[in-house]
């Protein structure tokens, strides 16, 4: 007895000490005990040190400067930027002038029967419904204006995206280089890189072009990468048993078999395009993200529906149309475009003959006076003095005394080397040391650019959003998954809610919420939504019907079924939600900075209207480094060996 009390103490730490996640935090702990009072000794301050910070502003001015005096003469404008200005101009006239040329109903009669070849009469009939309910909102032309720089855009990312997607799915080495720029191109906020393109290329079509490329040319790189590596190896041997050579094989096998990846990364390309068509406005896009950012200015809630609803609905249907082409045959694709081109004309040649090209003015319907009348009510009786409740400006008001204020209090009086070992604790038991040194570095990078403060007032905003984003998607997603009438009703509602401007989601939230955080937190929770309530809905319905039934048969609840086996199984997924949580809610709290939100947001929007490159740019790159660590820290990284750490 006295031998088994003896060796008890010393069986609890060494089975503890197997585990992977102990292992790690005293390897961790460790090196906080050397390091920690080493830096608090040299830098014994609660936030960055200032000596740890590098001072962009001067050659951040001085290229800004150059770039200014050199745009009108320095051959690289003349010659190269000149030359790419020229082409983007031309090419979205002559693509505006000919959906012009076809007029309403030529359009309208080509997207439908487009719609038709490819998926049939349902989105057809959907498709022209579209189409007359852009020209019924007095939105024609605008939406015209749209179109014809969203094609040349799509078109301009599609030729980007396949060529770094070939280039990173032939080749390790180029995939390994181009993944950090891939990364940067879609963490990197639309303010931050619209100052430098507007600096190169003035106000204009060609920078709203060029910004929405960079935004959009990344899905289509990454999923064509996916595709050529995800191709069968067999049919590859096969055509390459036959003497193919590699071009041959390239065109013949690896590109056919990545088709579906290739159609969805056509897909989310059109859909990243067209949410930056309001961002694109500031720039001088025009169109309808011209009138929805008029709208914003003026907080009117009216003219910027009337103008979102149109995006909307292209992009529903664009989504709706690439989405069959991925699942349809071959021969209707092919035959489709013809006959669709060929029916097009006879109704734009008769539409010109009757004179009808322009939309009448006297079909068009005014929803801007009901909705403003609308939401003078809720801001009447909403906004404040509700009994009981409160309203919302009361609810904007405790949400930042109560959760936004602490939070941001807390992380700013954390000293700075705390804050680093947390990033490496969280990261690091998720993945591997490599993942830790990512995020610690991305944290530190922060500090070295002098944006500490910010920036933790930023991730206040993003931590307190996402906790919200959770609890609310998490639990739509899961009745999602429990019931499919609740699932096909919700599934429209997702649908106008993910495809709906982001811009857009600040006007009701200004009126009904006022100024500040916390309306910027309450449009970055909406935006969100949909992505979480869809993956966890997704992830809970793929867990094995085996071990549902399984646990049925052992005589477990619903709700038992649902704690002990759906969500253990669709953990994955439920992690998967959280990364892309984080990601949505980082890009609409930046934006939130035109309506209070401060931070870091606030001062990319002021380094874009004040034409501050080093503001702008430093902020947005760390934005890059708060994405990049948020990142790491949701994201569960694999082990690439059976013994690492």
């Amino acid at each position: 007895m006295a031998t088994a009390t003896a060796t008890a103490p010393r069986i609890l730490p060494s089975g503890l000490l197997r585990h992977r996640a102990v292992q790690k935090l005293l390897l961790l702990a460790l090196a906080a005990a050397i390091l920690v009072p080493l830096a608090n000794a040299r830098w014994a301050s609660g936030s960055w040190p200032h000596a740890l910070t590098v001072d962009l502003s001067k050659p951040l001015a001085d290229a800004s400067d150059w770039i200014i005096d050199n745009r009108d003469s320095h051959p690289l404008f003349l010659y190269f930027f000149g030359y790419i200005s020229n082409a983007v101009v031309i090419s979205v006239r002559a693509v505006y002038l000919l959906l012009l040329a076809a007029g309403w109903a030529g359009v309208t009669a080509l997207g439908s029967l487009v719609a038709w070849r490819v998926a049939g009469l349902r989105l057809a009939l959907g498709t022209a419904a579209a189409f007359l309910a852009c020209g019924l909102l007095g939105m024609w032309v605008p939406t015209m204006q749209t179109l014809a720089l969203m094609v040349v855009a799509v078109l301009a990312s599609v030729v980007v995206g396949t060529v770094l997607g070939l280039a990173s799915g032939l080749s390790d080495r180029l995939d390994r280089a181009l993944r950090p720029v891939l990364d940067t191109m879609q963490v990197l906020p639309a303010f931050a890189y619209l100052l430098p393109v507007v600096l190169v290329f003035g106000i204009g079509v060609p920078a709203a072009v060029l910004a929405t490329v960079v935004y959009a040319a990344p899905p289509m790189a990454r999923l064509t990468a996916l595709g050529l590596r995800g191709a069968d190896k067999e049919v590859l041997e096969a055509v390459e048993s036959l003497g193919a050579t590699a071009p041959q094989r390239l065109l013949t096998a690896r590109i056919p078999l990545a088709r579906k990846e290739l159609l969805l990364g056509l897909n989310q390309t059109i859909m990243m395009a067209l949410s930056m068509a309001v961002i694109a406005s500031v720039i001088g896009a025009g169109g309808l993200g011209d009138r929805v950012y008029q709208a914003l200015a003026s907080v009117d809630v009216g003219a910027a529906l009337a103008a979102g609803i149109p995006i909307v609905l292209l992009a529903v249907v664009l989504d709706r149309i690439t989405g069959a082409a991925g699942e349809g045959t071959g021969e209707p694709r092919r035959a489709a475009w013809a006959y669709a081109l060929v029916a097009a004309v006879v109704v734009a040649v008769v539409g010109r003959l009757a004179g009808r090209l322009d939309w009448p003015d006297a079909w068009t319907v005014n929803i801007a006076d009901p909705v403003d009348r609308a939401v003078d009510w809720m801001t009447a009786h909403l906004y404040s003095g509700v009994p009981v409740v409160g309203g919302t400006a009361d609810w904007a008001g405790h949400f930042t005394t109560w959760v936004l204020d602490p939070v941001r209090s807390g992380l700013q009086w954390l000293p700075w080397w705390s804050v680093l070992l947390l990033v490496a604790a969280l990261a690091w038991l998720i993945g591997t040391w490599r993942t830790a040194l990512t995020a610690v570095l991305a944290m530190a990078a922060i500090g070295v650019l002098g944006v500490w403060k910010p920036s933790l007032d930023t991730l206040s905003q993003v931590l307190a959003a996402v906790a919200v984003t959770l609890v609310l998607g998490f639990a739509t997603g899961i009745a999602a998954a429990r019931s499919d009438r609740f699932e096909r009703a919700l599934r429209p509602v997702l649908d106008v809610f993910q495809t709906m401007p982001q811009f857009v989601y600040l006007i009701p939230v200004v009126a009904l919420f006022g100024v500040g955080r916390a309306p910027a937190v309450a449009a970055a929770v909406v935006y969100a939504l949909p992505a979480v309530v869809r993956i966890t809905a997704q992830g809970l319905r793929q867990v094995d019907p085996a071990a549902l039934e399984s646990a049925r048969s052992l005589g477990a609840s619903s709700a038992q079924q649902l704690r002990q086996v759906q969500l253990p199984l669709a953990r994955r997924s439920l992690l998967l939600a959280l990364n892309q949580g984080v990601v949505l809610v980082l890009a609409v709290v930046i934006i939130g900075g035109l309506v209070g939100g401060g931070a870091l947001g606030y001062d990319v929007v002021f380094g874009l209207a004040q034409g501050d490159l080093a503001t702008g740019l430093v902020a947005g790159a760390a934005i890059v480094c708060l994405g990049l660590m948020l990142d790491r820290v949701t994201q569960p990284t694999e082990r690439r060996t059976k013994g690492g750490v």
